[in-house]
């Protein structure tokens, strides 16, 4: 099990985290203003140092690419800053894996370029969406269209003004074996029946980009929108959130460094009760524990991620649900002993910390619940005692 870097990588780690010290984190007191060519600056600039596209399969394999990720995940604008940020991520992953030519020519490649935006429409307000064969939407074939009905809502990246596109998960055969039972179908943004209801804060911060509730309403589509084979939906869904999960644990880590970064740094410059809160035994456990925590997380991680390197996404799905439930719960941990250690100011916005708690926190639920990963663990775990 060798978790050593390629020299490549190395070379991207080292002027990825040059370009957070000189580009990302100078622009971050800019971006809540309102001003959206901080970002396309911060695009620009990522692409003329070739911190573009980092994901993209092919390019890195997962223990490359996971301390990237990690050094992207110490700020909100660094993922979209390099073309790294989901939803997009892994719709292009989809796209390059199922896409027809068609399909790549008009979406993946604009996504590719930064020209567009996407979302994935999976998650829906009346059923419960941990168990994907629960899903209502309708995908039904008319001639040569299909006609889309259904709800979704927490639809990441649906109000961003760039969003251009829904891949749009569905049932196109209710009576089928249920896990051949859903569909994914490509829906442009701007097609008649398309309503965007909604933006959903969370925990009562509203995403710039958004988490959209969305209607569609005898929405039709060329039959040619079909991505993937019918009935094949459920399996390109494990494909699509296998990697995703690992991107959004190594992202998640950097979270947590950067917490515990700001605590160092506050317990050192605060002093109460005649000496700095650093000195304070509390305060010293708080901070081993997190580089305790953050490490073991991390190695738990790039096991998951050399597993899929070794032996395919399939081989580490159990060491992928592991890290889900891992790695968020910890940088809660982190995250909120960072807020104690700031006091009042740890719940304001003066500090990254607040918004970190609410966006982590709502991780336990995106891409699968904690609930739902620990059965994976457990039934992985029993299999060995099977008779």
């Amino acid at each position: 099990m060798d978790f050593a870097l390629s020299p490549t990588a190395i070379k991207l780690r080292d002027e990825l985290l040059g370009f957070m010290d000189e580009c990302v984190y100078p622009a971050e007191a800019d971006l809540p203003h309102g001003d959206p060519q901080v970002l396309e600056d911060l695009k620009a600039e990522a692409r003329r140092r070739g911190l573009w596209n980092l994901f993209f399969p092919g390019r890195l394999s997962n223990v490359d690419y996971a301390p990237l990720a990690e050094v992207m995940g110490r700020s909100l604008l660094a993922p979209e800053a390099c073309n790294c940020a989901a939803p997009d991520t892994a719709n292009m992953e989809l796209l390059a894996l199922f896409g027809t030519d068609e399909q790549k020519a008009r979406w993946l490649e604009p996504l590719l370029d930064g020209e567009i935006r996407s979302a994935f429409a999976m998650t829906e307000p009346a059923v419960a969406s941990s168990d994907a064969t629960n899903i209502s939407c309708r995908i039904e074939r008319q001639g040569g269209e299909y006609v889309v009905n259904g709800r979704k809502w927490w639809i990441s990246g649906a109000a961003s003004p760039r969003c251009e596109v829904f891949i749009v998960m569905g049932k196109t055969d209710p009576d089928a074996v249920a896990y051949n039972q859903q569909s994914m179908i490509l829906v442009p943004v701007a097609t008649a029946g398309v309503t965007v209801v909604r933006n959903l804060p969370v925990f009562g911060y509203t995403d710039r980009e958004g988490h959209c509730e969305v209607l569609f309403d005898n929405v039709r589509v060329p039959a040619a929108h079909l991505l993937g084979p019918v009935g094949a939906g459920f399996l390109m869904a494990q494909a699509r959130l296998g990697p995703g999960r690992v991107h959004h644990c190594m992202r998640t880590i950097g979270v947590a460094e950067r917490a515990l970064e700001l605590m160092c740094r506050r317990v050192r410059d605060r002093v109460a009760f005649g000496k700095p809160l650093a000195d304070q035994g509390v305060i010293q456990q708080w901070i081993a524990d997190a580089r305790i925590e953050i490490d073991q997380a991390r190695l738990y991680t790039l096991h998951a991620a050399w597993l899929m390197d070794s032996e395919g996404n399939r081989a580490a799905r159990h060491a992928v649900s592991g890290i889900k439930v891992a790695v968020p719960n910890m940088a809660l941990r982190v995250i909120d002993h960072a807020i104690q250690a700031h006091g009042a100011a740890g719940i304001g916005d003066d500090f990254p910390l607040a918004w970190m708690y609410a966006h982590v926190r709502a991780l336990r639920l995106a891409d699968g619940p904690d609930e739902v990963h620990r059965g994976v663990v457990a039934r992985n775990e029993l299999r060995k005692w099977a008779n």
